[in-house]
């Protein structure tokens, strides 16, 4: 019986320990700021709102971040950490 406890609270531990968040979101919109000191961008979204996302030394783009300021960006976080910050695409134009 020891046995057993031991076996099924082992699993429960080792798959606890695997469950991650891993939402990812993806906010779109104008740059409104980059702090560089802080490592933390501003992003204006369509419906007025603001995000603030803190770069990290992983996030691919974190060396043009300064560059963008004003321009229209994508950024892709989790828990307020960028994973990904870059121009956004221009939108295709409507197909006659």
């Amino acid at each position: 019986m020891k046995k057993l406890l031991t076996l099924l609270a082992l699993a429960a531990l080792s798959l606890s320990a695997q469950a991650a968040c891993g939402k990812k979101v993806t906010d779109e919109g104008t740059l409104k700021s980059y702090d560089a000191e802080k490592k933390q961008a501003v992003v204006t979204k369509a419906d007025g709102k603001t995000a603030t996302i803190t770069l990290t030394p992983t996030t691919s783009g974190a060396d043009k971040a300064a560059d963008l300021v004003g321009k229209a960006v994508t950024v892709v976080s989790e828990h307020g950490k960028a994973d990904s910050i870059a121009a956004a695409a221009p939108a295709a134009a409507p197909k006659s």
